[in-house]
């Protein structure tokens, strides 16, 4: 083979070997729990890259024909290896990439998930999310067991040495277990999805990835919370189906409390026939009335049945409306106060 030939086809694949392998490293090293083994994870595509380096300078060194030992000894072997083995075992894991990369496209050929948080958009993105995760695991099996059936390792007792290995590992591995299982009848059933806005023990936010592993939530100041399926012991979906919000405000004693209701009652339905807010509701909100006797006011209670994720947004409008329209009305909203009573004043007796 040319000379150049040699440069042409070992620098493009040394330089691919190390780069995604590198890669792949620093992928396994964002996975674990700790910054330490990033660094590790780091150090070890360092590594990676320099025994990239030195088999593709070793290969050269043997084409070139350079008076360079052991290197020259080395990318003999290394040339006798890739007749053999090498060719097909290269192959395999370019195969591997190749279909690892095209998964998302082979996975458009489903339904397009709608936008919203309707249970069938949900659960249509939630499905495209997991089978796509399952499927790249799947690729990455397969393709692993074929590239070390092709370097001549026997893959049978491999993986009867993997069981072996599995028992006595089994107990470090139940709680990956778990998340599998828990995360398996979370999807049968529908629990949450992606785009739902929950609450797991004391983290809420926004589901924005779901695997048969992990649940990753992105709260309201932007923070990403990994949660591991297994923990998800109790969730609280606040975008299932329909959402409510709840709004109470006081008024204060001395006012008319029937004249304030009837002042609620009519902003509520002027606010739920607004052509701008009206496709938000999905039902006619109600009036419940007096919630409490408070310190300062008297609290009258309002409820909006909504579509999911607008009770936020329902609410605070609300609250703009019914501030300006009491005001108008001239019906006071209390602040906190305090009366003081010193009891009856000290009467001294003669005698």
């Amino acid at each position: 083979m040319a000379p150049w030939l040699d440069l042409a086809l070992t620098l493009p694949v040394a330089w691919l070997l190390g780069r995604y392998g590198a890669r792949a490293l620093n992928a396994l090293g964002r996975l674990t729990p700790t910054k330490g083994d990033d660094r590790f994870f780091q150090l070890l595509g360092l590594l990676w890259w320099g025994v990239v380096g030195l088999l593709a300078f070793s290969r050269l060194a043997h084409a070139l024909d350079l008076p360079l030992e052991p290197w020259r000894t080395w990318g003999r072997e290394l040339t006798r290896w890739l007749g053999r083995q090498g060719v097909s075992a290269l192959a395999v894991l370019a195969l591997t990439f190749l279909v690892y990369r095209l998964v998302p496209l082979l996975l458009r050929g489903l339904p397009e998930p709608e936008e919203g948080l309707s249970r069938e958009a949900v659960r249509r993105r939630t499905l495209r999310r997991a089978s796509e995760s399952a499927l790249k695991a799947v690729v990455l099996v397969l393709g692993g067991l074929l590239f070390l059936s092709n370097l001549g390792l026997n893959v049978t007792a491999l993986l009867a040495g993997a069981g072996v290995a599995g028992l006595a590992l089994s107990f470090a591995l139940q709680n990956l277990l778990r998340d599998f299982i828990n995360g398996f009848f979370i999807l049968l059933e529908d629990q949450y999805g992606v785009g739902d806005i929950v609450q797991i023990g004391g983290v809420g936010g926004k589901v924005e990835r779901f695997s048969l592993r992990l649940t990753v939530l992105r709260d309201l100041e932007g923070r990403v919370h990994f949660l591991p399926n297994s923990e998800v012991r109790q969730v609280t979906v606040l975008t299932q189906e329909w959402s409510r919000a709840v709004v109470d405000v006081s008024v204060a004693y001395r006012e008319d409390l029937d004249r304030a209701l009837e002042v609620f009652r009519d902003e509520v339905a002027r606010f739920y026939q607004d052509p701008e807010w009206r496709e938000r509701f999905a039902d006619p909100p109600e009036v419940l009335g007096v919630q409490s006797l408070a310190d300062s006011g008297v609290v009258i209670r309002v409820l909006f049945n909504t579509k999911p994720a607008e009770q936020w947004a329902v609410a605070r409008e609300f609250r703009r409306r019914i501030k300006n329209r009491l005001d108008r009305e001239g019906i006071e909203i209390p602040y906190p106060h305090q009366k003081l009573y010193f009891g009856e004043p000290l009467r001294l007796e003669r005698g």
